[in-house]
């Protein structure tokens, strides 16, 4: 009987470590993929005209039209703020991240992930509100104009709510990266 108990455990371990090494890698794909579509996509919103590629530039506006979403093409100044916070705050983030979770068990990563989820959860907050409720009637780029039309942009956006979420709950509730070690009395 005993030994069929710690076999159990054992393979409890095995699963616990299975699961965030799996987190580890899908948040590594998260960070990676976030720098092209920052580089090459969201700073077009902050740059001059005509220093993106024309088929850069041709896909922002195919996308913008499609999903319609005008705030990547007239960005309201509350929306830039974020755009540069993600330039200058978040994008020399992003490879350290990569690094971090792709090589996993870094347990360093914890504070810098805890930090990046929050305040890009707390910013998707107020993007997502504006997708909801504001009205679009007025832009001078068509932007969601039937609560299907919304819907769909909300699903473009919320990938990342989702995921940082997922980073900060795994951060401050897995015990892996939550566990601290007990100092020895002398």
């Amino acid at each position: 009987g005993g030994g069929r108990g710690r076999s159990r455990r054992r393979r409890g371990s095995a699963a616990m470590a299975a699961a965030p090494r799996c987190r580890e890698r899908l948040f590594a794909f998260y960070f990676l993929s976030h720098i092209p579509v920052t580089l090459l996509i969201d700073l077009q919103a902050l740059l001059p005209a005509g220093l993106h590629p024309r088929a850069l530039t041709e896909l922002l506006q195919w996308y913008a039209a499609t999903f319609r979403d005008p705030m990547m093409l007239q960005p309201p100044e509350w929306f830039k703020a974020f755009i540069y916070c993600e330039a200058f705050l978040q994008m020399p983030f992003f490879p350290i991240a990569v690094y971090a979770f792709l090589k996993g068990g870094c347990k360093w990563i914890r504070t810098p992930a805890i930090i990046y989820s929050t305040h890009v959860a707390t910013t998707l907050f107020a993007i997502l509100a504006h997708i909801l409720f504001h009205d679009f009637s007025k832009s001078e780029h068509l932007g969601p104009q039937t609560q299907r039309e919304r819907l769909i942009l909300l699903s473009i956006y919320m990938p990342y709510l989702l995921i940082p979420l997922l980073i900060l709950f795994t951060m401050l509730y897995n015990p892996y990266y939550n566990h601290v070690e007990k100092r020895k009395r002398k």
